[in-house]
């Protein structure tokens, strides 16, 4: 069975050869292991917006950020993520929600 470390290895170079769904696939396998991988969750982020899957790429964003709260590289990821959903729905809600989550990394970054 691969590691955590080789099935994230595996899904970045399914990626480079632009095989999306694979990679999701590897990263979907990686989490049956570890459900907390927070840089899995923001893969799948990433990837689900290149395949359309907003509703999903959004809900990874955001177990990144409820996994680890206080990082704020996560909280901007996660406005990226918004933003990607909103290009790819004209939602307007992810608009919104993109501000919130960079205010949020904004105020974190002020408390350093």
């Amino acid at each position: 069975m691969p590691t955590v470390n080789e099935l994230y290895k595996e899904h970045e170079q399914l990626k480079r050869d632009g095989k999306l769904e694979e990679a999701i696939g590897k990263l979907q396998e990686l989490l049956k292991q570890d459900e907390k991988h927070v840089l899995t969750h923001l893969a799948l982020a990433v990837l689900y917006n290149k395949t359309g899957k907003h509703d999903l790429a959004v809900a990874h964003g955001e177990k990144a950020c409820e996994l680890e709260p206080q990082d704020t590289f996560n909280w901007i990821a996660l406005s990226s993520t918004y933003q990607k959903a909103f290009e790819g729905t004209q939602d307007r809600q992810y608009i919104y929600r993109a501000e919130d989550a960079k205010a949020r990394s904004a105020a974190m970054q002020w408390q350093r």
